[in-house]
């Protein structure tokens, strides 16, 4: 009798420690949560489209000089692309930055970055833009774009191509203008102009 019952019993403990066994290892993850570990980037961090853009901002760019400080056909083909730009037809400011590599002198290469700021104002005054929308800045070498010497001292002559250029800012009116720190100069000359203008005070 005990044999028997022993034998109707065994299937069903067996499937008692079977189900225990798929207890222990814990429902099957949901779609929904193999979605979530799959989601690293949320949409509020998605790159905005170009074509949502404000496309009146500032325009940043530059003409080239091979040598001496005359415009070059490829000069003046970038040129010719800067003038049909909307930026212009806008109206706003526009800054010219000459530069220069370090091959001369600092005197020379002070001439030579303001006579290629010049010629670019010049072209563009030529070509219907208002001379006192442009303010001319000459720095020289002394804001290189590339190096002017190689690592043994040797001078380098790609990079000193590269800093022999114009560099063109046209600011859009539409652009929301900067607040520029003053300098330590600046503040200085500042509060020493208010403490001259404030009145003596009374003996006490």
């Amino acid at each position: 009798m005990n044999y028997r019952l022993a034998l109707v019993l065994a299937p069903a403990v067996a499937s008692l420690a079977l189900a225990a066994c798929k207890d222990d290892r814990g429902p099957p993850p949901s779609e929904e949560g193999d979605a979530q570990k799959r989601s690293i980037f949320r949409p509020e961090f998605q790159v905005e489209p170009i074509e949502a853009l404000d496309p009146q901002g500032s325009l940043e760019t530059r003409v080239q000089f091979p040598e001496g400080s005359e415009l070059t056909e490829e000069a003046r083909a970038d040129l010719a692309t800067v003038l049909a730009s909307p930026q212009i037809a806008e109206g706003g400011a526009i800054v010219l930055r000459g530069h220069s590599d370090s091959g001369g002198s600092d005197e020379v290469n002070m001439r030579v970055s303001q006579e290629r700021a010049e010629a670019v104002r010049d072209w563009l005054v030529e070509n219907g833009v208002a001379e006192d929308r442009i303010t001319v800045i000459a720095f020289g070498e002394q804001n290189p774009d590339r190096p002017n010497a190689l690592p043994d001292g040797s001078p380098d002559e790609a990079g000193r191509a590269a800093n022999r250029r114009v560099e063109i800012e046209i600011r859009g009116k539409a652009a929301t203008p900067q607040k520029k720190e003053p300098t330590l100069a600046e503040s200085l000359a500042e509060a020493a102009a208010e403490g001259e203008a404030e009145p003596d005070e009374p003996a006490q």
